[in-house]
C-alpha cells in the first residue's frame, strides 16, 4: 500500500515509488535517465499510424476506436522512419498509467522537441483535452505528432514528451508566488505577478544584434537521434535587429529568448502558459515544463533564460523589446527532489540564453 503524497507535483523518488506500485507500467524497463527531478520522459512505441486529422478520443471512445476511423497507414518505427512535415501521426507510447484517486497528470513536449517546431501532444482513451490525464485514469498513452517546420526521422524508444504527476491542488496563487519571490527571487529585476509570473521578449541583447532564428521553409530531414550534427544555417535564418522590434510573418516559426533570467527553486516546478489572446497575433507554445532547479544558482543555473517558441498567426505582427509574451505558472512540489535540474543530472539547457535544439552543432 503506497502512502498518499502531500499535495503538489511529485518528485523523482515519488515517481519511482509509482513505478514500484504499478501506477506507472511499461512494456520495456524504465531507465533511470527517464526520471527527471519532477517529470518522467515517455518513449515512442513500435508503430506510428498516419491519420487523416488530429483528434481527441472524446468521452465515449478509445483512441483505438478513433484510429479505426481515421487511420491511413502504419509505419514501423523500430528501425527509424520519416515522419513528414504537415502530416499527423499517432504513436502508442511504451508507458501506461493506473493513477490513484486524487492524482492527475499533464504532459508536454521536451525542450528540444518544441524547438524543432514538432507539435507533439499526449492523448488518452476517453480524453477531452490534449496533454491532460484525468484523475484516476487507467489505460494506455498515445502521442500525436505533427511536424510543422521540418520532416523528422523518429525511432522506437525515443523520448519526445514528458509527463508530470499532480496530487491535489498544486498551483501557487499570486500571494504565495510573491512570498516565494521575496524568499528566493524567481526572476532578476521586478517580478510581474498576475496569474503567474509574466515574462517578456529580449530584442535588445547585450553586445549583438542577433535576437532569434526563423525556420526555413524548405529543408532536409532531421534525425531525432543525431545530436550536435546539423548545420544551423541549412535550417534556420538569423533574425537580427538594432531597432528593438521585429515583424513576425504569418505562418512563420521563430526561436526567441526571454528578457528575464528565470529561477525555479527546489521546492517548486513551473509550466509555461500562453498569454491572453488579446496581446497579438502570435502564440508562445510547445515545451512547457520547468523542473526544480532550473536557473537556480546553487545548481549552476544563474542567468538562465526561457527560450520562446513563437508562431505568428493570420496577420503580420510587430513584436517589441520587453513586450509581455507569456507567463510561468508556479506549482508546489509534493516533496524535495533527490536531484535538481542541472546539478545531479545532465541538463542541456541550464544557464542557457538564445539556443537552438541540441540537434544542431
Amino acid at each position: 500500500m503506497t502512502q498518499t503524497p502531500q499535495p503538489g507535483v511529485l518528485a523523482d523518488h515519488q515517481i519511482r515509488a509509482m513505478l514500484d506500485a504499478g501506477q506507472i507500467a511499461a512494456s520495456a524497463e524504465v531507465a533511470d535517465g527517464q526520471i527527471q527531478p519532477a517529470s518522467l520522459d515517455l518513449r515512442l512505441g513500435n508503430m506510428a499510424y498516419r491519420v487523416r486529422a488530429s483528434f481527441l478520443a472524446g468521452h465515449d471512445h478509445t483512441v483505438a476506436d478513433r484510429l479505426n476511423l481515421f487511420q491511413m497507414h502504419e509505419i514501423d518505427l523500430t528501425g527509424g522512419a520519416v515522419l513528414e512535415k504537415g502530416c499527423v501521426y499517432v504513436v502508442p507510447l511504451i508507458e501506461s498509467l493506473a493513477l490513484p484517486a486524487g492524482m492527475t497528470a499533464a504532459a508536454s513536449a521536451k525542450s528540444s522537441i518544441g524547438r524543432l517546431d514538432l507539435l507533439t501532444r499526449v492523448i488518452t482513451d476517453h480524453g477531452i483535452e490534449f496533454d491532460r490525464v484525468p484523475e484516476g485514469y487507467v489505460g494506455p498513452l498515445y502521442v500525436e505528432i505533427c511536424p510543422r517546420s521540418f520532416s523528422v526521422v523518429a525511432q522506437t524508444g525515443q523520448m519526445l514528451n514528458q509527463i508530470i504527476f499532480r496530487n491535489g491542488k498544486t498551483i501557487m496563487d499570486d500571494d504565495a508566488l510573491r512570498a516565494l519571490h521575496a524568499k528566493t527571487p524567481i526572476v532578476d529585476g521586478d517580478a510581474v505577478i498576475s496569474d503567474g509570473l509574466g515574462f517578456s521578449v529580449d530584442l535588445r541583447p547585450d553586445g549583438t544584434d542577433l535576437v532569434g532564428y526563423r525556420a526555413k521553409p524548405h529543408t532536409g530531414v532531421i534525425d531525432l537521434g543525431k545530436l550536435a550534427h546539423y548545420d544551423p544555417t541549412e535550417y534556420w535564418e538569423e533574425v537580427r535587429t538594432d531597432k528593438g522590434w521585429i515583424i513576425l510573418d504569418p505562418g512563420a516559426f521563430y526561436i526567441l529568448v526571454s528578457n528575464e533570467a528565470i529561477v525555479i527553486p527546489p521546492m517548486a516546478a513551473a509550466e509555461m502558459a500562453p498569454y491572453i489572446a488579446m496581446v497579438g497575433e502570435f502564440r508562445v507554445h510547445y515545451a512547457g515544463f520547468f523542473d526544480p532547479g532550473f536557473g537556480y544558482a546553487e545548481a549552476g543555473g544563474s542567468g538562465s533564460r526561457g527560450v520562446l517558441e513563437v508562431r505568428c498567426h493570420e496577420a503580420p505582427f510587430v513584436l517589441e523589446h520587453g513586450q509581455i509574451v507569456g507567463r510561468l505558472v508556479y506549482e508546489h512540489m509534493a516533496a524535495m527532489p533527490d536531484a535538481l535540474y542541472g546539478r545531479e543530472i545532465k541538463s542541456n539547457y541550464q544557464g542557457q540564453g538564445l539556443k537552438l535544439s541540441k540537434h544542431f552543432g
